[in-house]
């Protein structure tokens, strides 16, 4: 991984592959490693570019709050310092989706083409706003085992907590690693995002939509609710996956963003 330096801090990341550039933002409270299945399926596509977002991974840890727009602001800094000056696609998944949004709503002229993996463009409501800022002081006095056991079996589809045993301790290895003030501040953060579906129609540039069947965090019918908003998208719904439907079932989310590219971006 190579280290970037940007605004004080320094971010890990993954940089593989030619061509358009195509940006993997991880979910909460993982890292880049929950794209390993496009880092290697998609560089011989298009230059992969998969960071550890502040606070997570290899990356600084900033305490108190990082809000979305932060960490969509780091992106854009990340994007000058290696050197990236044509439009890229952005691709994030649930918090990755969020940061996605801000990052549209910033900097709208380094966005050639938007994925959406199992998100919201609705904000928290105060209760669970309140939670997650309760989660966030539980998991900086107790660390990252306070909240793993209760994420884990809503992250992924039945057929993967029965059937891939190896796929769940990867990602309780990779939570349990997690800094505490990094998931706290980003918990916080989240609970402060603001409200982006008003501006779903405004968003232009080509979108991708990817959804688990299973995922009941961010539901097929709260996908197909935000898809019909944005006028450039196509929605595509991936059997056999939960919330983390590229880690799950890596080569059907593959198929669909390679269409996608060919199709609506490169093409």
């Amino acid at each position: 991984m190579k280290r970037i330096e940007i605004g004080g801090i320094e971010l890990a990341v993954v940089d593989r592959g030619a061509g358009v550039p195509l940006v993997l933002v991880h979910g909460f409270p993982v890292d880049h490693s929950m794209w390993q299945g496009q880092i290697d399926g998609l560089a011989g596509d298009c230059r992969v570019i998969a960071p550890d977002l502040r606070g997570f991974g290899r990356s600084s840890v900033t305490q108190g709050a990082v809000t979305m727009g932060e960490m969509a602001d780091d992106l854009d800094a990340m994007l000058d310092r290696l050197g990236i000056d044509e439009r890229v696609v952005l691709c994030g998944l649930s918090m990755g989706g969020y940061v996605a949004f801000q990052f549209w709503a910033r900097h709208p002229q380094r966005l050639g083409g938007l994925v959406l993996c199992d998100t919201r463009a609705a904000p928290d409501t105060p209760e669970t706003a309140r939670a997650r800022r309760a989660t966030a002081d539980q998991v900086v006095a107790e660390g990252p085992r306070a909240l793993v056991d209760g994420m884990i079996p809503k992250l992924f589809a039945k057929s993967t907590l029965a059937e891939s045993p190896e796929l769940i301790e990867q990602t309780r290895r990779v939570i349990l690693a997690a800094p505490p003030e990094g998931i706290a501040a980003a918990a916080r953060g989240m609970a402060e995002r603001p409200d982006m579906t008003p501006r779903l129609p405004q968003i232009t540039c080509p979108a991708l939509l990817i959804v688990g069947c299973e995922d009941v965090i961010s539901t097929v019918e709260e996908m197909r609710t935000i898809a019909e908003r944005i006028p450039n998208r196509r929605l595509v719904e991936i059997a056999g996956a939960g919330h983390m439907a590229p880690l799950e079932q890596p080569e059907a989310v593959n198929a669909a963003i390679r269409a996608w590219l060919a199709e609506c971006v490169t093409g």
